[in-house]
């Protein structure tokens, strides 16, 4: 059970949570406190297993005939365990949430409880928004820029227009993320009766949406000045991935699983890169 638990919260993918919301958090309270502790740790783990235990309880049925599932892509539970993730991943929460909203305020409140709605309604029926096309890629970003949101909230902030640009950037290229992984799943989606946004807008098509997101995400961040600015070089790996994929048909569709599997390891580089450029924007407004 400790093992379903473990490969149903994607490891490889905690810190794309975590990072967001202390990286947020400390920029605004500039401070090392319980709040940052506690938050950090629940987007950490806590928050990954709902997200993605929720997703791999209720995609079963079409996880079977992904080639690319059962591994650190995606696990493929025991329908014998489905219960048991579904009551651990809550379980899992329910203190971190309840300690969360001690430590807040109603504003806090309001975007914990949107980022929770979102983990829960893109797999969870009856609202399944990621079988909503577009809805799906716009719902996925949100799973990782709401903590973000969160932290500078948490901390008694309010964005100013440098940080919106930040976020929304961040936004376009979740939601470009999200796109491009779909499209290698375009024909087991198609197969199991999923729609999603590359089965219905094609392979290619989605690719060149993805690829279209992160230009706009880079062009934002140019608008942030320095040290923000060189972050918009951060597109230039993500295009390069996806690039070759431009025109693959849909049946060749499952190509773009070399290019995903770029991408997973591009997001490590970047997030170095990003941590240098804050590290440079904290010192430069201490």
């Amino acid at each position: 059970m400790i093992a379903d638990l473990l490969a149903a919260s994607r490891p490889l993918s905690w810190v794309n949570t975590a990072y967001p919301f202390a990286a947020a958090y400390l920029l605004v309270a500039r401070e090392v406190d319980a709040a940052l502790l506690v938050g950090a740790l629940f987007f950490l783990v806590p928050y990954n297993l709902a997200m993605y235990g929720v997703n791999d309880v209720f995609d079963y049925a079409s996880d079977l005939a992904n080639p690319r599932k059962g591994g650190v892509e995606g696990a493929l539970l025991d329908p014998r365990s489905h219960r048991a993730v579904l009551i651990a991943a809550a379980a899992a929460c329910l203190p971190f949430v309840v300690v969360l909203v001690l430590l807040g305020r109603p504003a806090s409140w309001a975007v914990l409880a949107a980022s929770l709605f979102a983990v829960v309604a893109y797999s969870a029926p009856p609202f399944r928004f990621k079988e909503v096309p577009v809805l799906d890629s716009l719902t996925s970003s949100t799973h990782f820029v709401s903590p973000a949101v969160y932290g500078i909230v948490l901390a008694g902030g309010v964005p100013d227009a440098g940080a919106i640009a930040v976020l929304a950037a961040f936004f376009l290229w979740g939601a470009a993320s999200h796109a491009f992984g779909a499209v290698q799943d375009v024909v087991p989606d198609r197969e199991a009766g999923i729609a999603s946004i590359a089965t219905v807008l094609g392979a290619a098509r989605t690719v060149r949406l993805a690829l279209a997101a992160w230009i706009a995400a880079g062009l934002l961040m140019l608008a942030t000045g320095l040290p923000g600015a060189w972050a918009a070089l951060l597109a230039l790996p993500y295009l390069a991935a996806a690039l070759p994929y431009a025109r693959v048909s849909d049946a060749e569709s499952a190509r773009a699983n070399r290019g995903w599997r770029r991408f997973l390891w591009i997001n490590y580089v970047s997030g170095f890169v990003v941590t240098m450029i804050l590290i440079v924007f904290a010192a430069g407004t201490a």
